[in-house]
Order: structure tokens, then C-alpha cells, then sequence
């Protein structure tokens, strides 16, 4: 098992031979092995383990137990006790989720403590199993049919070759004692029903089942890859990219005869799931919307435009930008005293009459009854009406950052600024304005 271990590192992580590794370790058998093989293999390791505090003194013996290995192989040791069941019923969720909550917000904490690089968990080629018939009995797409993924980020499951069979009986042929969390044994949770019920059928009608299981894992990936190929090279036909919004051409995108999974695709990590609404909007009048939990989809003219959910959040919040400064929030914008009048022609850079304006600029959203004097035009304009005749959509107005100085506006943010502060032949400071992307 250690050589088959060796190798796989060598072969799939070669990345983790040289960096510092914190192991997630319970004092399960998965977890006790995947320790002393990678002690045997002389990595450079650290050991957390969380004490949930769920079963009272078995969890304190846990902790104990493998703080004490620790000190026996040389590894150091980090441990932490959390009151799981009031975090539970303080932000109401399962004691599972509150338990997986709590150790994942330690162990990014922990690496970013003490500048370790990656996180090993013990997850194991039946843990894969179970999770796929988890997300198979709930309804899925292919991303949850794969499984547990060797990598994600800073997480790596180096173990996941090996069976829980595999595991135990090295434990056992070594004399490596281990930790039982009897709660393992109870069905009441999906996960532990599965594993006590449902996996022994599939091993005992197909004694190579673990082998195919890691075939069509195999197959699936492969599978995902090439859907993530072609998606790609779809969606930048399709999709503009502008800050955190997109725009997606419906007449691009009708090109394809499936083009319908391919916009469920790009929308699912936006949180998007109730593809009728979606399916509809595609043909809808302009104007319309959707919204997921962080995102909206409008459909404007012939294009759909996904954009964050905050864009069209009342936002009564001013900033301020004061002179030779520049500000990052809400977007960047700098200025800065010029010499002369730049031959620019960029919308995101103004060039103004300094001694017109009064320091601090104020940059705030839009507002109702808002007026300005284009630049190059006679008398004022209502922003609704400039809004309308530019044909900006409801979600680009609603996003607009209108840069003021004192009651009168100067410029909207990367579009046109107000006549009253062009520069003119009497002009003796000339301030350069420009929005950073």
C-alpha cells in the first residue's frame, strides 16, 4: 500500500512532494492510515483534528488519542474543541452542516496561520461511492455523478485509490490501533444507510464493483472534459465579458440546436435551477427578469444579461474622491492635474476644467428627477431620458455611477460628461478623470 501510494503521489500530485501539508485526522482507520503512510513516506506534515464534542467522552478520548500518535511519530499537532450543537441552533442548519462548516473555517485558518499549502483529507474510494448515489437519489447533473474529486483547490484526497477493504486490512496487518465512532454504525443519516444497506447489494451481485465503479468515474471525467472543451469554445462566441457582467448574444447562441443546455450549464453556478423561467426568457419581451439567490438574467433587446444581484440593490451609499486620490470602492476611479488636453479617445477617461469643480467629488447612484448638460449638446437632459435614448438596459442603469461635484453632475461613469466642465479656451488647470477596469 505505501509503494502504491508513493507512486500515486509521484504520478497525480508530484506538487505535494516539496510543500507543507496539514492532514485532517479523527482517529478513524481511514484517517490513522493515510497519517502513518505519509510519516513513512517522510513528508512534511501537520496533523488537525476537531473535537465536535458530540459524543462526550469518546470525542475527548479521540482527541487524546491522536494527539498521542502525534507526539509518537514526530508530526505536530493541531486541536480545537467547538460547541457544534449551538452553532446548529444559533444559524439553523443540521449538525452535519454545522460540523463540516466549523472544521473547513479552522483548516483555511489554520494554512493561512501557518502557511501550509495544502489540505490531505482520508476520503476513500467507497466515500466516492456513497456520494454518487447520494447526489443520484436526489437528482443531478453529471458534475455530481463524479464522485469526489481528487483536488479542489487546496483540498487533496491522496487516498481515494484505496477501498475502506483496503484500509483496514493494512491497519490490521500492521497492528495500527484506530478510533470507532459508533455513530458510524446508526442509519438515521442518508450517507451511513447507504453504506450499511445499499453498497453491500452492489459488492455482493458484482465482486469487481469498486473496479468498475473506478471505470466509470474514469469514463465520466473524460466525459466532463470534453463538455467543458466545447462549452468553452461556444460561450466565448457567445459571451461578453464586462466586470462581473455578461453578455450573451441569443442570435449566437440560437445557432446551436441544443443551445438550451448549454445556457443551463453557464447559468447553474449562478445559481439558476428552474430552467422553465430561463427557457421562456430567451424568447421573452425585453424587460423581463429572473432572479436566482445572488444573480439576475434579463433579457434586453437580443441579448440576455446576467449580472450580480446587488446591481439593482438601492444603494443611498456616497463616495468620496478627493484630490490627486484615488478610490477602489465601489470601482476605481483616479484623477489626477494634467498639463494639457490628452488626444484620448477612451469612454472610461474625462478630461474636465479643475477650477469648476469642489473637492471631494461625490460618486453615488442615480436618482430620479437627476438632470445634466451633455457634453456637445444645448439645455439639460433627464438621466431617465439619456438612459433611454443610449438604450441602456435595466440592469445597466440601475449599475450607472454618477461622479457629482457638490449638487451638479460631472460625468456618468463611462459615458458622457456634463458641458458645464469641458475644457475651454480659458481653461488654466485641466484635471485627467479616469475609470480603471
Amino acid at each position: 500500500m505505501l509503494v502504491k501510494l508513493k507512486t500515486h503521489v509521484q504520478n497525480r500530485f508530484p506538487h505535494l512532494q516539496q510543500a507543507k501539508l496539514l492532514l485532517a485526522v479523527s482517529g478513524g482507520v481511514d484517517s490513522i492510515v493515510m497519517l502513518r503512510l505519509f510519516a513513512e513516506l517522510k513528508m512534511d506534515i501537520a496533523v488537525a483534528h476537531c473535537n465536535f464534542q458530540l459524543r462526550d467522552k469518546e470525542s475527548d478520548g479521540d482527541m487524546e488519542f491522536v494527539k498521542q500518535l502525534c507526539k509518537q511519530l514526530g508530526v505536530p499537532f493541531f486541536g480545537i474543541r467547538f460547541d457544534t450543537k449551538q452553532y446548529a441552533q444559533v444559524n439553523g442548519v443540521s449538525i452535519q452542516i454545522a460540523a463540516r462548516d466549523l472544521r473547513y473555517q479552522w483548516f483555511d485558518t489554520l494554512l493561512l496561520d501557518k502557511k501550509l499549502d495544502f489540505l490531505l483529507t482520508a476520503h476513500h474510494l467507497d466515500d466516492s461511492v456513497e456520494t454518487f448515489l447520494i447526489n443520484f437519489s436526489r437528482g443531478t447533473g453529471l458534475d455530481g455523478l463524479m464522485g469526489i474529486p481528487e483536488q479542489n483547490h487546496k483540498i487533496v484526497r491522496p487516498i481515494l485509490i484505496f477501498s475502506r477493504e483496503e484500509i483496514e486490512q493494512h491497519a490490521r496487518e500492521n497492528g495500527w490501533d484506530w478510533r470507532e465512532d459508533h455513530t458510524n454504525a446508526e442509519t438515521k443519516y442518508l450517507r451511513n444507510k447507504i453504506r450499511k444497506e445499499v453498497v453491500p447489494i452492489f459488492k455482493k451481485s458484482n465482486a469487481g464493483f469498486l473496479n468498475s465503479f473506478k471505470n466509470s468515474m474514469m469514463y465520466l471525467n473524460e466525459a466532463h472534459s470534453l463538455i467543458e472543451d466545447a462549452s468553452k469554445d461556444f460561450y466565448d462566441r457567445v459571451v461578453i465579458e464586462e466586470g462581473e457582467t455578461r453578455y450573451f448574444s441569443i442570435a449566437a447562441l440560437k445557432t446551436r440546436g441544443n443551445y438550451l443546455a448549454y445556457l443551463h450549464h453557464w447559468l447553474l453556478p449562478f445559481g439558476f435551477k428552474n430552467w422553465d423561467d430561463v427557457d421562456v426568457l430567451v424568447d421573452a419581451p425585453t424587460g423581463k427578469m429572473i432572479f436566482s439567490d445572488t444573480a439576475v438574467l434579463l433579457k434586453n433587446r437580443e441579448q440576455l444579461i446576467l449580472a450580480p444581484k446587488s446591481v439593482l440593490d438601492d444603494d443611498k451609499q456616497v463616495y468620496e474622491l478627493y484630490e490627486n486620490e484615488t478610490i477602489t470602492k465601489p470601482i476605481i476611479i483616479s484623477n489626477e492635474q494634467q498639463n494639457e488636453r490628452l488626444a484620448y479617445e477612451d469612454k472610461d477617461i474625462i478630461f474636465i476644467d479643475k477650477d469648476q469643480v469642489k473637492f471631494p467629488l461625490l460618486l453615488r447612484k442615480w436618482r430620479e428627477g437627476d438632470s445634466f448638460y451633455p457634453l456637445g449638446m444645448h439645455g439639460s437632459k433627464k438621466l431617465s431620458k439619456y438612459f433611454k435614448d443610449e438604450k441602456y438596459s435595466q440592469i445597466e442603469k440601475e449599475s450607472a455611477w454618477i461622479l457629482c461635484s457638490e449638487t451638479q453632475i460631472v460625468w456618468i461613469v463611462g459615458g458622457r460628461m456634463d458641458d458645464r466642465f469641458k475644457i475651454k479656451s480659458t481653461t488654466k488647470n485641466i484635471l485627467k478623470i479616469q475609470l480603471i477596469k
